[in-house]
């Protein structure tokens, strides 16, 4: 799943774990970080094929994720120029740089309320983020553009014109299924953790 403001989002569940989201691309981004969280997302592929796999929760922390975005090892969709995100308890805040004529790919709307989501700017996203059976849940609770909150109601028009047609599964409620056998993740203060079953 590769979407802007909700991908910022579900990333720490879906983008780490399964092996598409994983390029060849090599930085010299901390790469010690790097190295750290591929060898963890290696340790759950490989475990997801053991027969009952190790429960054993396996924690990525907040500098091991900041790192690996840094790192170029993960195509982030056109428009999107960098991420970071900052895990509390239960809550994901994402910040990015991005160009939403390119993220739009010259679609536009006559609507002066999508005006907003022009030009390049630096875009906070918060939302609850956790994972329960097998399931990633997502709530965006706010998202702001250059510092100024983005109405709700402007938020579902920008989602459904330019995310739903692209990535159908994505809302200010996104459920998805969790991949290698994650059953549960849960977001801590700087860490994600994740436990397979």
């Amino acid at each position: 799943m590769k979407v802007v403001s909700v991908f910022l989002l579900a990333v720490t569940f879906t983008c780490l774990l399964p092996p598409d989201c994983l390029s060849q691309n090599r930085a010299s981004v901390n790469s010690t970080l790097v190295a750290a969280l591929e060898k963890k997302v290696q340790h759950l592929q490989s475990n997801a094929d053991r027969k009952p796999p190790d429960s054993t929760p396996t924690e990525f922390s907040e500098a091991e994720i900041n790192a690996y975005f840094a790192s170029g090892n993960i195509d982030l969709p056109d428009g999107v120029q960098s991420v970071a995100l900052q895990e509390q308890p239960g809550i994901v805040i994402g910040t990015s740089r991005i160009d939403f004529d390119q993220l739009k790919a010259g679609k536009n709307s006559y609507n002066p309320l999508l005006s907003v989501f022009s030009g390049v700017h630096d875009v906070i996203v918060t939302a609850h983020a956790y994972g329960a059976h097998g399931q990633g849940f997502v709530h965006v609770d706010s998202v702001s553009i250059d510092g100024v909150e983005v109405p709700q109601f402007v938020l579902e028009i920008f989602v459904q014109k330019y995310l739903k047609p692209k990535y159908p599964d994505v809302g200010i409620d996104s459920r998805f299924a969790l991949p290698v056998r994650v059953d549960a993740a849960t977001v801590g203060l700087h860490k994600v953790t994740v436990i397979q079953q």
